[in-house]
């Protein structure tokens, strides 16, 4: 999949915008946008970002997480090679492993949550200007389809494009809202 971003001032288009996509076969999990008028995406019925993913709170925790584990090791390496393990055993390395790793897991998780998402640093000037990021992930098939809904928007800017992260995440979300559909 790939991700292709726009840059709009007008949530009216956007949903429009929104609509005609789905009219062509595109599913809701496909198309977000990103604003600060949260009030204006409700009051539009837009498909908004999640609070998780406006922020980098995944990524952060996932790097943070690394270190952790490399912590870890090095804790269990000092253990081993100090020789320390026979007097008081394994019991305090181990549990020092886990606090280490855990505590340097969750302190990446709490810069992550101040700190915008990495994909979306770029928009913060147009965000903060009052504009609105709608992005749309597509399949290679789809791209024909989306070009012809933007083309009749000339009040979009183009803001580029790059391979999608979500492809498995909005396979799932389809298949839930399937699954919903048929369950009484």
């Amino acid at each position: 999949m790939r991700r292709y971003y726009f840059i709009s001032d007008e949530l009216n288009d956007l949903s429009l915008i929104e609509r005609e996509l789905e009219g062509h076969g595109m599913t809701r999990p496909q198309i977000h946008v990103l604003s600060l008028d949260d009030d204006g995406l409700a009051h539009h019925h837009l498909n908004d970002v999640a609070p998780l993913f406006r922020k980098d709170v995944i990524r952060a925790t996932a790097v943070a997480g690394i270190f952790g584990f490399l912590s870890a090791v090095l804790v269990m390496s000092f253990a081993v090679f100090s020789g320390a393990t026979a007097s008081i055993g394994w019991i305090p390395f181990v549990m020092l492993a886990f606090v280490v790793m855990g505590l340097i897991t969750w302190e990446g998780g709490m810069w992550g949550i101040q700190e915008p998402n990495s994909r979306f640093r770029r928009f913060q000037k147009a965000l903060a200007e009052g504009k609105h990021i709608l992005y749309v992930d597509v399949t290679a098939g789809q791209r024909s389809i989306l070009m012809g809904v933007i083309e009749r928007h000339p009040g979009l800017e183009n803001a580029g494009s790059e391979e999608s992260p979500n492809g498995l995440l909005i396979s799932a979300e389809n298949g839930v809202q399937r699954f919903a559909k048929w369950a009484p």
